[in-house]
């Protein structure tokens, strides 16, 4: 009886402790649970290798996995990707989610990034009900989106090139070609004569640097004279000139004063004068007659024994007698 006892006992507590563990886990994944969101990303490529499961990580960190993977009925380019996250992850406006690989296993995780400080959650539900990430094509995705466009631009230049090297124009580029390597081999024979020349041309921009500054110094100079010397020299001159323009008024005032007298000795003084030396003259040429006549016959002269000589003056014309 002890021993059955004993049995009853100990079967009652390990089935007490089950039930116990069972709740706890129970709760755990309760608590769990409630700390975690979901989240959709629609992909318009291929998400090989992405399995339910996978992890998704926020620029590396594990943050949580994937739930669901689904095709989209009325849009079979489109699969949607529901991801069950940690809820303190910063999913904000401007975060991606990217498919990278892993490795070289061909597995594939959920990558997201691009969250700002300061930009407003990602919290309006989509169309299923729960938030929206927007989608961020891999290297690889991108590639494989865009090959058959890219293989299209590399038959378009395959052709354009076909036509570009038909030949005769093949042949214009081989002597293009001759061209060049004979230019080339020119060049490299008178390497020594062009590095003299670059040599001279070296001195000579040194020459024309000094004399640059040469003529830079001269400016200097120059305008220091200007700005300095010159400035008493321009008072005086400017001094010179206003005493000059005083003077030259003064003058015409009194030219413009004297002006009446100078015309009244012009006209009338000047012909009285000229007569009046006329007469001056003849009135000594008669004395000087006088004066010979005295000379030659001094007694005669007095008593008026003999007959003068009709005296003429020179310049002067007797009237003419008219006939009776």
């Amino acid at each position: 009886m002890e021993t059955r006892s004993n049995y009853v006992l100990v079967g009652g507590v390990v089935l007490a402790l089950t039930f116990a563990l069972f709740a706890f886990v129970l709760y755990l994944a309760k608590f769990s649970g409630a700390e975690k969101d979901k989240y959709d990303i629609f992909y318009r490529q291929s998400i090989s290798g992405l399995a339910i499961g996978a992890p998704v990580q926020f620029k590396g960190v594990p943050v949580g996995e994937v739930k669901e993977i689904a095709l989209l009925p009325r849009s079979p380019d489109t699969v949607r990707v529901r991801i069950e996250i940690k809820a303190d992850t910063p999913i904000l406006h401007g975060t991606t989610a990217q498919i990278e690989s892993v490795g070289f296993t061909g597995v594939s995780q959920i990558q997201l990034a691009g969250s700002v400080a300061g930009a407003t959650p990602i919290d309006e539900p989509g169309p299923f009900g729960v938030p929206v990430i927007p989608p961020r094509a891999g290297a690889l995705g991108q590639l494989l989106a865009s090959a058959p466009e890219l293989l299209n631009n590399v038959s378009a230049l395959t052709a354009s090139l076909n036509e570009l090297l038909n030949p005769p124009n093949r042949k214009s580029l081989g002597n293009i070609l001759a061209s060049t390597g004979r230019l080339t081999g020119s060049l490299a024979d008178r390497g020594p004569e062009i590095a003299a020349t670059l040599v001279e041309m070296r001195g000579t921009l040194k020459q024309a640097t000094a004399a640059a500054q040469a003529v830079t110094q001269l400016t200097a100079h120059a305008d220091t004279l200007l700005t300095t010397d010159a400035k008493p020299l321009v008072h005086d001159l400017s001094l010179t000139a206003s005493h000059a323009n005083a003077t030259l008024a003064r003058l015409d005032a009194v030219v413009a004063s004297a002006q009446p007298g100078i015309d009244t000795f012009t006209t009338q003084t000047l012909p009285e004068t000229a007569q009046l030396l006329r007469e001056a003259r003849d009135a000594t040429a008669q004395l000087g007659a006088i004066a010979a006549k005295l000379d030659e016959d001094p007694a005669g002269a007095l008593i008026g024994g003999r007959k003068l000589p009709e005296y003429t003056a020179p310049g002067y014309a007797p009237p003419k007698k008219g006939k009776k």
